[in-house]
């Protein structure tokens, strides 16, 4: 009979995050269609509690591998662990969250336990053998795939599953002994360099993705370029709303061509058939016009709006659900003036 495995990592403070939720979720489902048993792998400083977590999932087993050298991800330490505890589980299927973590490390521990391994997977199927789903040619092509090599291991794009939900318990984690050699403990992070919290843009948990065009850059009605107050609208917005910012390839270009350019904005924040592919329940795109390259990016979104003076724009050839035929500066000065007043009803209550 096959099992399952599901492999996870915990957070700097020990817990599970959404995407490792997710996996667990998937594992779940795939262990009932195949009915078989499901076994849960943690690896982090401290695995106890991320077990109790999940202790409500079902799994026969918990697995763990924990000390301070698993508690930052390291390739060394990370892949001695996976392999571990995919030696130890035995499992036919090993799923995990598709993190930087997993994602980098998982290739290597399939030819170490002599697998097969998936990355981007965003579903799976037990009808008529076990398949897995992913897009290629930027995110245009969807396909259907199966593997015959076992152990099979599954990395699912975050935020394609339902996350698992359930009660948390008291799980009997099996410690599996990783030796630590200082081969292994070579490298180490030594610190972390991030924006603070108001200067990051990019927030992949956000319910709402706000996307950016060149037209917040360009002349407008009064035969003048308005970048400051499109930036200070924009941030505003972004501060009130907890939105993630996203942007055109033509927004973010435009700083080789000699324009004016949103100071917070980067290839990083670029959506599209030439950026990114988040999943977010909601999206609101303004002054970009919804041309293919740009939409694709807008696939896995689940309802989609956009703001646009011209009503023959992209967006309104069926990429988006509603389209608001405004001046996006009106538009986004007047939510911001909505935020604010609910903001200050919430602080009066």
């Amino acid at each position: 009979m096959d099992s399952v495995l599901v492999l996870l990592h915990t957070e700097s403070d020990g817990s599970l995050a959404k995407p490792a939720f997710e996996a667990l979720g998937a594992a779940r489902k795939l262990a009932d269609a195949l009915q078989g048993s499901l076994t849960v792998g943690v690896v982090g400083a401290a695995v106890q509690a991320a077990a109790d977590a999940a202790a409500a999932s079902g799994a026969a087993r918990f697995l763990g591998v924990a000390g301070p050298e698993f508690g930052q991800s390291r390739y060394a330490t990370d892949a001695a662990a996976a392999e571990a505890i995919c030696k130890a589980g035995g499992a036919s299927y090993v799923i995990a969250p598709g993190t930087s973590r997993w994602c980098r490390v998982l290739p290597g521990v399939a030819a170490r336990v002599g697998g097969q391994a998936d990355t981007h997977v965003t579903g799976l199927s037990a009808e008529g053998g076990i398949t897995a789903t992913r897009w290629y040619y930027r995110q245009r092509m969807e396909a259907v795939f199966s593997r015959g090599q076992r152990p099979w291991l599954i990395l699912l794009d975050p935020g394609s599953q339902p996350a698992w939900s359930g009660a948390t318990g008291s799980a009997h984690v099996e410690l599996l002994d990783v030796p630590v050699t200082a081969a292994l403990t070579r490298t180490g992070v030594t610190g972390v360099q991030a924006p603070s919290a108001e200067e990051q843009t990019i927030r992949p948990d956000a319910d709402l993705l706000f996307v950016a065009g060149a037209g917040w850059t360009k002349t407008q009605s009064d035969g003048k370029a308005h970048t400051d107050q499109a930036a200070q609208l924009i941030l505003d917005f972004l501060r009130k709303s907890r939105a993630s910012l996203g942007s055109s390839k033509s927004l973010v270009d435009q700083s080789t061509e000699g324009h004016g350019v949103l100071p917070f904005m980067s290839h990083l924040n670029q959506v599209g058939q030439t950026g990114a592919t988040p999943r977010h329940p909601k999206g609101l795109a303004t002054c970009c016009h919804g041309e293919e390259p740009h939409a694709v990016g807008w696939r896995f979104i689940t309802e989609r709006r956009a703001v646009n003076l011209d009503p023959s724009c992209g967006w309104s050839r069926g990429k988006a659900d509603v389209l608001y035929v405004a001046d996006a500066f009106q538009v986004m000065s007047r939510v911001n003036d909505l935020l604010a007043e609910r903001a200050a009803g919430d602080r009066k209550q």
